[in-house]
C-alpha cells in the first residue's frame, strides 16, 4: 500500500466513452498520460466527473486496472465511494482495497439526508473496515449534508480519515479547519473557482475538474501559488476563470468533455441520461473555450516549483 500525502493537484478524471457509450480505454489512457506529464500528484476515479453513477462494478475495476497499468505506482489512485447504504459503502471500500486502490474519497450517504450522528457513524464504519487512507468529501451545496467542525472532531479518532475535499463554498472554512485541527486533516479544495484562494489560505491541494482538459494550467496555478509566486499564479488564474466556471454547473461533465475535445485529450461522448450540449448552450460554451484557447498564457517553468 502506497504512503502518500493528500496534497497537490488530483484530477477528478472523466471516463472516456465511444459513440456507442462503451468504455474507450485508449482515450482514457491518452488523457491520463497528459495529466501525469503535466505533473499532477494523484488521480480520483469514479467521481461525478467520472459519471460513476452510470458505470457497472466491472467497468470501475477496468478503469482502476488501466489507471494502475499506466501510472505504474508513480502517483496514488483514489477511488470515490458514493453509496446509499453503509453495507454497500463498506463493500465498495473493501473492493477498492482488494483491487489495489491507494486511497478513498468518501461522500456522506446518498439520497437520504442523514443526521450528524448518522453521518459520523457511516464514516466511522467505513474507516474501520479498511486500511486505506480516506478523504471526506464535504459538499453540502450539492449533497445537502454538511460535515461540520464538531463532526470532524468526532472523526479524529479514526487515523485513516486524513483529509477533506473542501467544497462548502465558504473560503473561511479552510481557516476554521486549520484553527481547530492544525495539521490533523489535510485540506484539498473541491471547487475550481475557489482553488487559488483556498491554496493561499493554507489548503494543501486541489481536487480539480477543468484539469481534465487543461492539466498544465491547473498544475501551474498550484505550483506558483504554493511557491509564493502570486503574480505568476494570478495571471494564469484570471485567464482560467471563465473556463473554471464551467465546473460549477449541473452539466459540468458535458462542459468539461467539450473542453477535452478542444485540447485533444477526450472523445466528448457522455453516457445517458446525460446528453452532449447542443444549440445555444453548446455555442456559448464553445465561445468560452475558443476565446480562452486564443489567449492561452505562457506557463513559464512551473515544474521547477513542484
Amino acid at each position: 500500500m502506497m504512503n502518500f500525502n493528500w496534497q497537490g493537484v488530483m484530477p477528478a478524471l472523466t471516463t472516456q466513452f465511444d459513440a456507442q457509450e462503451q468504455l474507450n480505454l485508449e482515450a482514457f489512457e491518452l488523457n491520463l498520460v497528459a495529466q501525469i506529464e503535466a505533473g499532477v500528484h494523484g488521480i480520483v476515479l469514479g467521481g461525478t466527473l467520472g459519471e460513476a453513477s452510470t458505470l457497472t462494478a466491472d467497468e470501475k475495476v477496468a478503469l482502476l486496472k488501466k489507471a494502475q497499468d499506466v501510472i505504474s505506482g508513480r502517483i496514488p489512485v483514489i477511488i470515490n465511494i458514493a453509496e446509499q447504504s453503509t453495507d454497500d459503502a463498506i463493500a465498495a471500500a473493501q473492493a477498492a482495497e482488494a483491487n489495489g486502490a491507494d486511497g478513498l474519497m468518501l461522500l456522506p450517504p446518498m439520497r437520504y439526508k442523514a443526521t450528524d450522528e448518522e453521518t459520523v457513524q457511516y464514516f466511522a464504519a467505513i474507516a474501520q473496515s479498511t486500511k486505506l487512507p480516506i478523504m471526506i468529501y464535504n459538499n453540502p451545496v450539492d449533497y445537502k449534508i454538511e460535515v461540520t467542525l464538531d463532526m470532524f472532531d468526532q472523526l479524529q479518532q479514526y487515523k485513516n480519515i486524513q483529509a477533506v475535499k473542501e467544497s462548502t463554498r465558504d473560503i473561511s472554512n479552510v481557516t476554521r479547519m486549520i484553527n481547530r485541527f492544525g495539521s490533523r486533516y489535510q485540506i484539498l479544495c473541491g471547487v475550481d473557482t475557489l482553488a487559488m484562494e483556498s491554496l493561499v489560505m493554507g489548503a494543501d491541494g486541489w481536487v480539480a475538474g477543468l484539469v481534465d482538459a487543461f492539466p498544465k494550467e491547473t498544475v501551474a496555478v498550484f505550483a506558483y501559488t504554493k511557491a509564493g509566486k502570486i503574480d505568476e499564479a494570478l495571471t494564469i488564474y484570471r485567464w482560467f476563470l471563465p473556463l473554471l466556471e464551467l465546473d460549477i454547473s449541473p452539466q459540468l461533465v458535458q462542459n468539461i468533455k467539450q473542453c477535452e475535445i478542444a485540447t485533444g485529450i477526450g472523445t466528448g461522448h457522455v453516457r445517458k441520461p446525460r446528453l452532449i450540449l447542443k444549440g445555444a448552450e453548446r455555442i456559448r460554451v464553445q465561445k468560452i473555450i475558443d476565446d480562452s484557447l486564443a489567449s492561452r498564457p505562457d506557463l513559464g517553468n512551473y515544474k521547477t516549483y513542484l
